[in-house]
């Protein structure tokens, strides 16, 4: 479990996944590091010396999501129970499975005596559920492979890019009044000396530019498309929503418990998505001249603009576009084809840690399942193996033997 989620010590056991891990690794005659990411939290990367050129990295994460409503499981989320030819647990298929295949892969090769001629990493993280800080710690001034898999569940389909996704905080201001006089707000009155000044509810103004946006997603999704992701992937959900009085030092409204008093802050946190051929900055300042153009229909807030807040809790995944004709992508599909699986050349809806893995063309790979994040999540067996079949051939392909 993430402890950024849920503290609990029976559940935060990553060092003992630290050192299972590691074993596998070094029992593949793999050099083995590992660092923390942060504090008692630490990745592992296993390594097999060779050439840069044509080096290659398999990435996963350890971390998992909580296990929800365990009364509606048939089996504990951390049973690892098998049944049907399935692995059932919170993070078998996301992604567990596809960590642990491309372990098999490094302890078959190993177990074949195959020498590969470039160097060959398996990247083993924590916190990509929560941001990919994991990765972004282990590689940060670490040498870069020439090519990545990240083997995310993808039902064993090679996916080339994913959509870039930004967090994103608006913030409106009002102005507070007693909602007894509320009729003082929105209804005509005169002005003179003696009238209260009127307040603005700053949780209708939030309502009101929710509406808008949704306007401005279905636009996006109008016009923007890309060939290998669903139409309208570029969305924009308004995920988080804070209406109250006063503003406190951590962006919030500091009171929020009574309704007797006109909103006068209003926070609104989105998940807004952006195409692999588009680039966060064109995003940013398209989500923000929309911001701008749409408070100035108020005269309100002509006066007082939203602010407008990127970087949220610090989380960026960038996009990534990686060419569907290149070489390790026709590996790993001719792989597919040779071991029965439907394979096919597809974008990932979601994100991943590959956008990190700057210049090494990331490719997501990895096997069956279902209920990612859900009850009773499962992953596929045979998918397992042959997953691991197919990384084993690939790396052999992409590396070289050495002579």
């Amino acid at each position: 479990m993430n402890p950024k989620f849920e503290q609990d010590e029976g559940l935060n056991r990553e060092d003992e996944c630290r050192q299972l891990v590691g074993s596998l690794l070094a029992d593949a005659n793999m050099a083995v590091a590992t660092a923390d990411a942060f504090p008692n939290r630490p990745n592992v990367v296993g390594r097999l010396d060779g050439e840069d050129g044509n080096s290659l990295a398999i990435n996963g994460h350890i971390d998992v999501v909580p296990s929800g409503d365990v009364d509606a499981r048939t089996t504990g989320p951390f049973e690892a129970a098998v049944r049907d030819g399935r692995i059932y647990g919170r993070g078998s298929y996301d992604m567990k499975g596809g960590l642990g295949a491309a372990i098999g892969a490094v302890r078959a090769l190993a177990a074949c005596g195959i020498e590969l001629a470039g160097r060959l990493e398996i990247h083993s993280v924590v916190d990509e559920e929560a941001g990919g800080f994991g990765t972004r710690a282990l590689l940060d001034g670490a040498p870069r492979t020439s090519a990545v898999i990240v083997a995310e569940p993808t039902q064993t389909d090679v996916m080339v890019c994913q959509p870039g996704p930004e967090w994103v905080r608006v913030t409106l201001r009002g102005l507070s009044a007693h909602a007894g006089w509320r009729y003082n707000d929105i209804y005509p009155r005169p002005h003179d000396r003696a009238r209260t000044r009127p307040g603005v509810n700053a949780a209708e103004l939030a309502t009101r530019f929710i509406d808008a946006v949704a306007h401005l997603e279905r636009s996006w999704g109008q016009r923007k498309f890309h060939p290998l992701l669903p139409p309208g992937i570029t969305t924009i959900s308004p995920s988080v929503v804070h209406a109250g009085v006063g503003m406190g030092p951590n962006g919030l409204p500091t009171s929020v418990t009574n309704p007797a008093t006109t909103p006068d802050v209003a926070t609104i946190d989105f998940d807004l998505k952006y195409l692999p051929t588009e680039s966060s900055k064109r995003v940013r300042r398209e989500f923000e001249d929309f911001v701008h153009h749409w408070a100035m229909t108020d005269p309100w807030l002509c006066e007082h603009p939203p602010e407008v807040q990127w970087d949220l809790y610090g989380l960026h995944f960038p996009e990534f576009n990686t060419a569907p004709d290149s070489p390790l992508v026709r590996s790993i599909l001719r792989q597919c084809a040779r071991h029965g699986f439907p394979g096919r050349g597809t974008g990932f809806p979601a994100v991943c840690d590959g956008a990190f893995y700057e210049g090494a063309d990331p490719v997501i790979f990895g096997p069956c399942g279902a209920d990612a994040h859900g009850v009773d999540e499962w992953t596929d067996i045979d998918s397992l193996i042959g997953v691991a079949k197919a990384m084993a051939a690939a790396a052999i392909e992409h590396c070289g033997v050495a002579r």
